[in-house]
C-alpha cells in the first residue's frame, strides 16, 4: 500500500531537496530530475491527451507519480515545485500516461523511462522505496574519469575506506553503470539491474540515481557517497593518495549497531 503525504508536505520536501541539489552544484542548468510515487487513488481528473510509452509497465498500471518537468531547473523547482513538476497517471494497460492537470505546458523529464523502469522494479519486489533522484554529483562523476574506479569493486573499496559513514549507510556500496546514452532503453535496463542490490547507481561520466522511501533519504545517501569521493580528492590534491581505513577496521565498523 502506498501512503501519500499531504501535498503541502510533498512540495515542501521537493523544494528543500531541489534547493540542496542546486546549492551543491549538482544541478547545472536543467540537470537532474526526480520522481515520487503517490497514492494510486487521487481525486483529480486526467487530461484528455494520452502519451504513449515505448515500454509497457504493467506493475505500474493506474499508478500516479509526481515528476520533475522536462527542461526545468532545480533552482526553479525549489522556488515553486507546483509550477515545475508534472503529475502523471499510468494507463490501465501500463503502456501510456496522461497528465493530471489540464494546464501543464510541459512534459515529464526526458529520463522518465528510467524512472518508471526503476519504480516498476520496486513494485515487483514490493519494497518500500517511493522516491527516485537523478543528479550530477561532481565528485562521483570525477571518480569515473579515472579508469581504476570504473570497476565496481575498486570503486566501492575506495568509497568505503574514505569515511566510516559510507560502509554504515551504504553497506552494499554503489552499482556502477558503464556509459550509455541518457534516456535510452539500454541505460534504463542497466540502471534497474544496478539498483536491484544497491541504493545508488553511478552512471559513468554522467551522474547518479538513488532510491529511498523519500527524497530526503535519497539525498542523504548521495551526500554520503559524495563525501567519501571528496575526501579522496582532497587528499590526492596534496600529492599523497589516502591510505584509507583498513579491511580490519571496516569489519569492526560493520558490527556497530546504530
Amino acid at each position: 500500500t502506498i501512503i501519500m503525504l499531504p501535498f503541502s508536505d510533498v512540495y515542501n520536501e521537493v523544494s528543500e531537496v531541489a534547493g540542496l541539489l542546486h546549492q551543491k552544484g549538482w544541478a547545472e542548468k536543467n540537470a537532474g530530475n526526480f520522481s515520487i510515487r503517490l497514492e494510486d487513488e487521487i481525486g483529480f481528473n486526467s487530461s484528455t491527451k494520452d502519451y504513449q510509452l515505448p515500454n509497457t509497465f504493467l506493475k505500474l498500471a493506474g499508478s500516479i507519480f509526481l515528476v520533475s518537468g522536462k527542461g526545468r531547473r532545480m533552482r526553479d523547482i525549489a522556488r515553486s515545485p507546483a509550477d515545475n513538476m508534472v503529475m502523471i497517471k499510468i494507463s490501465t494497460k501500463g503502456d501510456s500516461y496522461t497528465t493530471i492537470n489540464d494546464n501543464q505546458l510541459f512534459l515529464p523529464t526526458s529520463e522518465l523511462l528510467t524512472h518508471l523502469a526503476i519504480h516498476c522494479m520496486i513494485a515487483e519486489r514490493a519494497s518500500k522505496e517511493k522516491a527516485v533522484i537523478h543528479t550530477h554529483v561532481t565528485e562521483l562523476i570525477a571518480l569515473t574519469h579515472i579508469k581504476e574506479f570504473c570497476e565496481q569493486d575498486n570503486l566501492n573499496s575506495l568509497l568505503w575506506k574514505m569515511h566510516p559513514e559510507t560502509i554504515m549507510f551504504l553497506p552494499n556500496g554503489v552499482g556502477f553503470v558503464p556509459f550509455e546514452l541518457p534516456g535510452s532503453a539500454k541505460i534504463a535496463t542497466e540502471t534497474v539491474d544496478a539498483l536491484k542490490n544497491h541504493q545508488i547507481a553511478l552512471w559513468e561520466k554522467h551522474g547518479v540515481f538513488s532510491i529511498a522511501p523519500n527524497l530526503n533519504d535519497c539525498y542523504d545517501l548521495i551526500d554520503i557517497a559524495a563525501k567519501s569521493a571528496e575526501i579522496y580528492f582532497k587528499c590526492a590534491s596534496t600529492g599523497t593518495l589516502p591510505q584509507g581505513l583498513s579491511d580490519d577496521k571496516l569489519e569492526k565498523i560493520k558490527k556497530i549497531e546504530f
